[in-house]
């Protein structure tokens, strides 16, 4: 059966990353997280006292980044940088609070979306970000856009932190989101904005299993029309 490309874009704390993970899981496709290859960039350049305003030491910082995925024994995608599991590291609030004004640097991005690029090349992926489907796949045949009230997706946020026992003040978290939404909106390299023929999904009423539902309908709508055609 032929295989898609489903790019999930949209804000912080929408349930992108959720819902991707088990639309992937769903249809048998592989997930990339896009986010966590910013985070851990992030986290290389906060613990390396890298200056990413200073174009020299980010192209030195990114030649010594190795970025790989693995599935872990729950099934659940990981990300590695240099071979060793940050995946816990990349989400603490330090990162969350540095990630927009790095992501944001050219070089980052432009060593970023190669990656990403090479991993959907063949197909059968999804991924999500704040750029997937404007582009990094701007020929992908499934777009989505994710978009949810600030104040939920703050205390979701909060219990996403709480779960890894990182305690954040809920003000805190709707700072952060606020401006990193700021940021990634107006950032001169590809900001974040929905594409025209990407689709809307509020997500601030539904469930994460009724996100996951509508995903994978419309998902299954575009393979059986990509197989028809192909037919």
């Amino acid at each position: 059966m032929r295989k898609i490309v489903i790019a999930i874009d949209g804000y912080s704390a929408c349930g992108k990353s959720t819902t991707a993970k088990e639309v992937a899981k769903e249809l048998s496709y592989r997930y990339i997280d896009s986010g966590a290859m910013y985070r851990a960039v992030t986290l290389y350049f906060l613990d390396h006292l890298v200056s990413f305003t200073n174009p020299k030491e980010v192209e030195k910082a990114l030649q010594n980044i190795n970025l790989t995925f693995r599935v872990n024994a729950k099934g659940a995608t990981e990300i590695c940088m240099n071979g060793i599991n940050v995946e816990k590291d990349i989400r603490k609030m330090r990162i969350s609070e540095n990630v927009s004004p790095i992501s944001a640097v050219k070089e980052v991005r432009a060593a970023m979306v190669l990656l990403q690029r090479k991993l959907g090349k063949d197909k059968g992926i999804v991924m999500d970000g704040r750029d997937i489907g404007s582009v990094v796949f701007p020929n992908a045949e499934l777009k989505l856009f994710l978009t949810a009230d600030i104040l939920v997706r703050a205390f979701r946020r909060q219990k996403e932190l709480l779960e890894r026992e990182d305690l954040v003040d809920i003000d805190d978290i709707i700072e952060n989101l606020q401006t990193r939404d700021r940021i990634d909106s107006t950032r001169q390299e590809s900001p974040l904005i929905r594409s025209t023929d990407s689709i809307e999904i509020d997500t601030t009423n539904i469930t994460i299993d009724e996100q996951v539902d509508e995903v994978i309908r419309l998902s299954l709508s575009k393979i059986i029309a990509g197989n028809l055609r192909k037919n």
